[in-house]
């Protein structure tokens, strides 16, 4: 897609995002070993204007697809995994407002100053006390006087301390069972933050997905219209699983690089010799390419089925959505593995060109994001009530 006159560096979606992941490759290590938030790189996206990219035209973006966002998530994750998580997370939460919240006045006002401010969004799906659910809630909306107000204890808020908004999920109001949730746009300045939890891990150290006590309060207009149900279903699950795919797709592309050009190297040394290397390379290559088609598959069926509002709906589009994301981590963590398999002592070490430690710790985090149980779990109860398709191509 191309945007003449556009802040930022090319005129493209996808040179900006590529001029963003340089800026994100340059802080990647420093980012992981201090476990900080990838601030160069989002500011890069900022400043290139990529954070509205996906809003509509007449709201000041530029109506990017999710194929074109997608691109971009996997050109970061090549780079640096915390950096294009943020970013992936972000246009969750814009996807979400796009399909659900332009019937409301004070929603459409509000993505016309994300794009114009290049705001930063977060969600705070997850809370304590519900076992990994995000769609059971035990906290709820208070109404009061025009007023919303709303206290929850977010196991996990992504980025929280430096969003400058947070789609938050609730109970309607006190009355309501832990399921009927509605989901609420949160400003910076409506709410406080008390931290439950440091972000110390394994892997996607920059994400900073700590734990807070969220407290807020504001117009009670800012609730979106439509059930968090109707929300998680006809946007969020699939975006996320698409999204996050293609970014653990760059990150296990670029372990593959690395892998390949560790190959190319040790032939060189012994160019009368095949590098024992050399097959895992094309183990890897051909993991790479199914990882890949499943991604663009899914991304496709997505952009079809959001002007077929019955496929969209359905239990197939479900399970599809589903099966690429727990496709998509599995199969990454393989790549990764067999990447690290061909490098071997030299892909270990962090102070190598060969370096594949960071990348395979982030790439163990795609398991558990929404952990492949319990989708697996979901995926199931479906197919108790739905035929697979036996086609191969319609």
């Amino acid at each position: 897609m191309t945007v003449h006159g556009t802040a930022g560096i090319g005129t493209t979606l996808l040179e900006r995002g590529t001029a963003a992941a340089a800026v994100a490759a340059e802080h990647a290590v420093d980012v992981d070993r201090q476990g900080r938030f990838p601030a160069e790189a989002i500011a890069a996206i900022k400043a290139s204007r990529l954070l509205g990219a996906m809003l509509p035209v007449e709201y000041g973006g530029e109506g990017a697809t999710l194929t074109d966002i997608a691109e971009i998530c996997s050109t970061l994750g090549q780079h640096c995994s915390s950096a294009g998580m943020v970013f992936a997370m972000h246009q969750i939460q814009i996807s979400s407002l796009v399909s659900h919240a332009r019937t409301s006045e004070w929603h459409r006002g509000f993505l016309r100053t994300i794009a114009e401010q290049q705001l930063l969004l977060a969600s705070a799906t997850s809370e304590a006390g519900v076992g990994g659910d995000v769609r059971t809630s035990l906290c709820a909306v208070e109404t009061e006087k025009g007023l919303y107000h709303l206290e929850k204890n977010a196991s996990v808020i992504s980025y929280g301390a430096n969003a400058d908004a947070i789609l938050a999920t609730a109970r309607r109001e006190p009355e309501s069972p832990p399921s009927d949730q509605v989901l609420v746009v949160v400003l910076k300045d409506q709410c406080t933050l008390e931290r439950t939890s440091v972000w110390d891990t394994l892997g996607m150290r920059g994400t900073c997905s700590e734990g807070f006590k969220l407290k807020a309060s504001g117009p009670a207009e800012q609730v979106l219209p439509r059930s968090f149900a109707e929300i998680s279903a006809r946007s969020m699950l699939a975006t996320s699983h698409l999204l996050w795919a293609s970014l653990w797709y760059g990150i296990a592309l670029s372990t593959v690089h690395k892998a390949q050009a560790f190959v190319r190297a040790d032939a060189r040394k012994r160019p009368s010799e095949t590098p024992v290397g050399a097959i895992r390379v094309a183990e890897a290559a051909s993991e790479l390419q199914m990882m890949k088609s499943m991604t663009r598959d899914g991304l496709k069926r997505f952009e079809h089925a959001q002007a077929d509002n019955e496929e969209l709906t359905s239990m197939g589009f479900a399970v599809a959505m589903n099966n690429v994301k727990v496709a998509a981590s599995r199969i990454g963590v393989e790549i990764v593995n067999t990447a690290m398999l061909v490098c071997g002592i030299a892909g270990f070490k962090n102070d190598t060109p060969y370096s594949i430690g960071r990348q395979y710790r982030d790439i163990l985090s795609a398991q558990l994001m929404i952990n492949n149980d319990r989708i697996f779990g979901n995926t199931s109860t479906m197919l108790l009530m739905h035929r697979l398709d036996a086609h191969l191509v319609n």
